[in-house]
């Protein structure tokens, strides 16, 4: 009973790894470049109530000064947000999925530079191995230039380095209650979506309309399982297990993203692809394990809310 415990305790926590890797399969299913701004006030429309209901006691404690910061740590979230959804209609799941993985290499590197401090060598090879497999990866078995899509993934992977940075640098939110917090980026986020969709005309409830029963059954995958699903387990794992095998599980969502692209929605990077995806595989992993724990990447629902 005592060994299984630890299994135990892991699989809530690889499952998640497992849900978020598959987001980008489930974006790549019911969304195109038209619909991107409606189907994720869709998304948010079904999380928020929920999530507020759990952190309705929280929001009320929360003085203006939280509120204004985490509203601002809303629109950068809202941002790689549309980063990753506009990527992930344009590129091939696969390339989104290990794209995206960059942001445990480009997140210390950022912390190094901010914080003038000198990583290991050994992490400097890491993101050479990394960036490598980007090219193989997107270059389509050569070296060719990455597509439109490929290039707003990159933008998520930067933009999330940046959340997490002012995040842990914003005064007013670091003893904010994370649920709280979390309800308020997501709202304002939302909101960036509501004002765009109206905008540009892209109706949530005609996009809604359409949607038959998978398409529905994708669009509660993002928002019950990569997204509260993945908070909650995450709030219980940190109190359950330690960080660092948190971290190390979590850090398997790109192998999933890599599956979910190759076996379900049957991508065929060819051998170099192939090849760049190892590298990639084995770069980013590299690197996370030779920083230390709190230069990685905070863990957030929805990547999230940092990802798709």
């Amino acid at each position: 009973m005592r060994a299984s415990a630890p299994i135990v305790r892991d699989l809530p926590v690889l499952l998640v790894a497992v849900v978020w890797g598959s987001s980008f399969l489930a974006v790549n299913r019911i969304t195109t470049g038209d619909t991107v701004l409606a189907m994720l006030v869709l998304r948010f429309g079904l999380v928020l109530p929920l999530l507020g209901f759990a952190a309705r006691r929280a929001l009320r404690g929360l003085g203006w000064r939280e509120w204004l910061g985490g509203s601002l740590l809303g629109l950068i979230l809202g941002g790689i947000f549309l980063l990753e959804t506009y990527g992930a209609v344009f590129t091939s799941v696969t390339n989104a999925g290990l794209i995206i993985s960059l942001t445990m290499v480009l997140t210390p590197l950022a912390e190094s530079a901010v914080s003038r401090t000198r990583l290991p060598r050994a992490f400097a090879l890491a993101a050479v191995l990394s960036v490598l497999g980007v090219a193989l990866l997107t270059g389509e078995g050569g070296f060719k230039a990455p597509n439109g899509g490929d290039l707003l993934i990159f933008g998520a992977a930067m933009t999330r380095t940046v959340h997490v940075l002012v995040m842990s640098r914003t005064r007013a939110t670091r003893t904010t209650d994370s649920l709280a917090l979390t309800w308020v980026q997501l709202a304002s986020a939302a909101v960036v979506f509501a004002v765009g969709a109206a905008v540009t005309g892209s109706s949530p409830l005609a996009l809604a309309a359409t949607y038959g029963p998978a398409e529905w059954a994708w669009l509660l995958h993002l928002a019950l399982l990569c997204t509260l699903f993945a908070f909650f387990v995450q709030m219980w794992a940190v109190r359950a297990t330690s960080p660092s095998r948190v971290s190390l599980l979590l850090g398997t969502e790109p192998v999933w993203a890599a599956a979910s692209g190759i076996a379900v929605a049957g991508e065929r990077p060819g051998a170099l692809g192939l090849f760049g995806v190892l590298l990639i595989l084995a770069g980013t992993e590299w690197g996370r394990r030779t920083v230390a724990p709190a230069a990685l990447p905070a863990a957030v629902p929805e990547r999230e809310p940092a990802a798709v």
